[in-house]
């Protein structure tokens, strides 16, 4: 995805539901002579779709916050025992 146009492909595809019209909405919305906001807008999208094609970070996504919660109160009773 080095090109809009590629990312718009990508966001078709493998986005988020509402990933692609959010990203044209925030591109008509931004100053296109403002090309850190682009740039910005750009990469946050490229993200999206990166993690969408990630086995794990979707398993993550995916997770309950009672199972994080759990995980996270296991770690600290572990640390706070040392």
């Amino acid at each position: 995805m080095r090109t809009i146009a590629e990312l718009r492909a990508a966001l078709g595809v493998w986005g988020f539901p509402g990933d692609l019209q959010s990203f044209e909405q925030e591109l008509a919305d931004a100053d296109l002579d403002d090309l850190a906001r682009v740039r910005e807008i750009t990469q946050a999208y490229r993200h999206r779709v990166m993690l969408r094609c990630d086995p794990q970070a979707m398993a993550a996504l995916m997770r309950s916050t009672e199972d994080v919660v759990s995980e996270l109160g296991q770690k600290m009773a572990e640390e706070n025992a040392r």
